[in-house]
């Protein structure tokens, strides 16, 4: 077993004045005390201390639009995160185990706007961030040119998590099948373990009665980089689910729905891969929902691995399902990232 984990969107934790520094190539190892107690709150919500004239002032308001920014790819409308509030009167031994902690503190004894990132003060897994600002509108701005940076902050955070967790836990027989198949390191969550097997493609669903999340990987020879372009992605997408992924009838098959998708670059473990969001749909069906996936160089083997999370759950919110799978597609490991870590390992010896 592996006690590393995968580290995205760090550069974001930079901005601030006191960002911890990951290891080399974005590894870090497992927090693992003893001594300091678990976290409360779920994934991807956040906890605001601040006084009521700030939360419902300047300040408030720029993080609140934040938070509530819709996350891109689901059929209807979500908040990317879940908010709670508090004052500072209530901040306390109890509250203060919160998962996602962000302070506004506004005092005359600052100059500027500044944010520190503390990790696992009160608790494990714990990320702080502290806004200190002498005024509301200083801090507004900080916060509205830090949008992007403090999104990411959060949302790298807790996608680390739970990619960590999986190293801990997944479903062994999918990771072996997975290394058979695609000589490749990949884990998903434990209970996703119904399996279907075909030519380089492999899928997992969990087969669940309201609500079905699903993991597949498969992969391509490599032609041109073309093919980290939306257009050329979709039609290999469309043609790969085609023969992997029929519907109950005749005719009927997953396709991709193009008007939707959104893809961008991204570094996972220092490497390219090129990320895609947006909503699949089962052709001359009613079925469909979001999909997020990754598409990935092996350039040992000349070769790309795409792995993809989809989700199929209607009338149910499916932010928090479809995160989840998320974060298992930054388990994956092509051959060559995996002569780099024995590389790193065996110099470190």
């Amino acid at each position: 077993m592996k006690f590393r984990i995968i580290a995205i969107l760090l550069v974001a934790a930079c901005i601030f004045s006191a960002c911890d520094n990951p290891t080399k190539n974005g590894r870090r190892r497992r927090s693992a005390s003893l001594l300091t107690p678990v976290s409360s709150g779920n994934p991807y919500e956040v906890m605001v201390v601040a006084d009521d004239s700030i939360w419902e002032g300047y300040a408030g308001r720029a993080l609140q639009t934040i938070l509530d920014k819709p996350l891109a790819g689901l059929p209807q409308k979500e908040p990317q995160f879940h908010k709670s509030h508090i004052t500072e009167s209530h901040y306390d031994k109890i509250t203060n185990l919160f998962r996602n902690i962000f302070r506004i503190e506004i005092s005359n004894e600052y100059t500027k706007a500044k944010m520190t990132v503390e990790k696992d003060v009160h608790s494990t897994p714990q990320m702080i961030l502290t806004l200190h600002a002498p005024n509301q509108v200083e801090a507004s701005v900080y916060i509205t040119e830090h949008s992007k940076g403090i999104e990411g902050l959060i949302t790298s955070e807790e996608i680390n998590r739970m990619a960590n967790d999986l190293y801990f836990q997944h479903n062994i027989k999918f990771a072996e099948k997975v290394k058979e198949m695609f000589d490749c390191e990949f884990y998903i969550p434990f209970d996703i373990k119904k399996m279907k097997v075909g030519e380089d493609f492999i899928w997992a669903s969990d087969d669940g009665l309201s609500s079905i999340q699903n993991i597949c990987i498969y992969s391509l020879p490599y032609v041109s980089e073309k093919m980290f372009t939306k257009g050329p992605y979709i039609a290999l997408r469309d043609t790969i689910m085609k023969r992997n992924i029929p519907g109950g009838k005749a005719g009927q098959w997953m396709q991709t729905n193009a008007e939707f998708v959104k893809t961008k670059n991204i570094s996972v473990n220092g490497k390219f891969a090129m990320e895609a969001r947006g909503l699949w749909e089962m052709r001359n069906d009613a079925m469909g929902g979001p999909f997020v996936s990754h598409s990935r160089l092996d350039e040992k083997n000349n070769r790309v691995i795409v792995v993809e999370g989809f989700v199929y759950a209607p009338d149910k919110m499916k932010r928090t399902m479809i995160r989840r799978l998320e974060a298992a597609l930054y388990t994956l490991e092509t051959p060559s990232e995996e002569e780099n870590i024995k590389e790193e390992e065996n110099g470190k010896n």
